[in-house]
């Protein structure tokens, strides 16, 4: 970086800890140094400066009572990043790794994703360092209950909506929409992921995991490739991993490896997504159990190692920084020649090193993953007309979203010298749409 030098270091003086945001902001301004070049108004009326510092940050105690009686305190955080192009948009998070660094390095991702869909939705995130495992769902319902009430008087329907992410799925919305409703007394759109009977839309479950191959597919046809007779391998076996495996299944692909975080299963004939969904799903029990159903699947403490296994495409749906540089290397020499990340930020800076000097077709987390966000723009969307679409128009309008992002950083990759860089094209693409609303709206944003 040239220009943009002193932006990053202004990020690591002022949010030191916090190596995610940092990692984050660092791969976002190596891509828009070229854009720096061409557009010197942006840098006078500081955009990057402004672009890398969220709008506001939100910690709050969450006191809950357990089963036992005991009071327990955990920590809230909502971080609404950036508001010029819309509503705040973006998941809660609830696992005993949330901090305020990994929150804002997710607001600051989401910030360009949400813009990517060209949906008006601003960036944020939030959650808590609370452990949803093990808990009964009378001590998960307190947690939520407490944890919306302080939100609560954050966020609101044209102001900032949040939905799911780790730790927080149909249940955990449930709790809080319940709460937050019976605090402001009023029906509103403020929550997406919402259940089917009180506002939900068709389809969000799947959002993700479609999203991803959905946009994989535009990328590997660009290239004369297909999903057809290929070999999967997806990490996690969350609702993003599912449903990725689902989709990539319909498009004529095998899967035959997931995990979760104790290990990882390999079923050389194709995984059975029905016993994945009855464990995971169903029983919320752990992935070594499949084994028990297939016992030709051979199951693997450590889920590292599931890079090793051969594939032709690899989609990373666990967490950030799970896919390191030596396992890039390893999938490069197995013959992959695509990843598409389903989670946030899953591949380190030396992984994404490695996949774009081999010429591997790679889907950065921002735009590959963008159909869960944008879904749920669609959910607000249905919200306001109070309507409800059927699950193959938003199954649809989610194809066709996707196959725009893909569409648009790949441009704009071309239009800055990087034909075949989709970080650099999502980040650009992502962030013009930002920087010319911030730019119109003045010094305010």
């Amino acid at each position: 970086m040239k220009i943009l030098a002193d932006v990053y270091d202004q990020v690591i003086k002022r949010n030191p800890g916090e190596p995610e945001f940092h990692q984050a902001v660092k791969e976002v301004l190596e891509s828009l140094e070229p854009v720096a070049e061409k557009h010197p108004e942006y840098v006078k009326a500081g955009i990057f400066d402004r672009i890398v510092e969220p709008e506001r940050q939100v910690i709050f105690r969450v006191p809950w009572v357990d089963d036992n009686g005991t009071v327990r305190v955990n920590r809230g955080f909502r971080v609404q990043f950036n508001s010029a192009i819309g509503p705040y948009k973006g998941g809660l998070r609830f696992h005993p790794s949330v901090n305020l660094g990994i929150i804002k390095f997710l607001g600051f991702e989401q910030c360009f994703k949400n813009s990517l869909t060209t949906l008006p939705m601003g960036g944020a995130k939030g959650g808590s360092d609370f452990d949803p495992k093990g808990k009964s769902d009378m001590e998960i319902m307190r947690f939520c209950q407490s944890f919306m009430f302080e939100l609560a008087r954050h966020i609101g329907p044209d102001t900032d909506v949040p939905a799911g992410d780790i730790g927080v799925g149909a249940r955990e919305i449930g709790y809080m929409y319940g709460m937050y409703k019976k605090i402001k007394n009023d029906f509103t759109g403020v929550l997406t992921g919402k259940g089917l009977s009180y506002g939900g839309s068709l389809a969000r479950t799947q959002a993700t995991g479609y999203g991803l191959c959905y946009f994989m597919d535009e990328a590997v046809k660009a290239k004369g490739k297909s999903f057809e007779g290929k070999t999967v391998v997806i990490s996690g076996s969350g609702n993003v991993a599912i449903y990725a495996a689902e989709k990539a299944m319909q498009l004529g692909a095998k899967v035959v490896a997931m995990n979760d975080s104790n290990g990882y299963i390999y079923h050389k004939s194709g995984i059975n997504l029905d016993t994945i969904k009855l464990i995971k799903e169903v029983q919320r029990g752990r992935i070594y159990e499949y084994v028990k159903h297939h016992p030709d699947a051979v199951y693997t403490e450590g889920c590292k190692g599931i890079w090793t296994i051969p594939c032709d495409i690899a989609l990373p749906c666990a967490t950030q920084n799970e896919l390191d540089g030596n396992d890039a290397a390893m999938l490069v020499k197995n013959g992959c020649f695509a990843v598409g990340e389903g989670a946030n930020m899953p591949s380190t800076p030396e992984a994404i090193d490695v996949f774009l000097k081999n010429k591997v077709i790679f889907g950065p987390a921002k735009a590959a993953n963008a159909g869960g966000v944008a879904t749920s723009g669609l959910e607000m969307t249905q919200n306001s007309m109070r309507l409800s679409w059927s699950f193959e128009e938003v199954d649809s309008k989610l194809k066709g979203i996707m196959q725009n992002i893909y569409r648009n950083a790949s441009e704009a990759a071309a239009e800055y010298g990087e034909p075949d860089n989709l970080v650099m094209g999502a980040n650009i693409a992502g962030f013009m749409k930002i920087a010319a609303a911030m730019y119109a709206q003045g010094i305010t944003y």
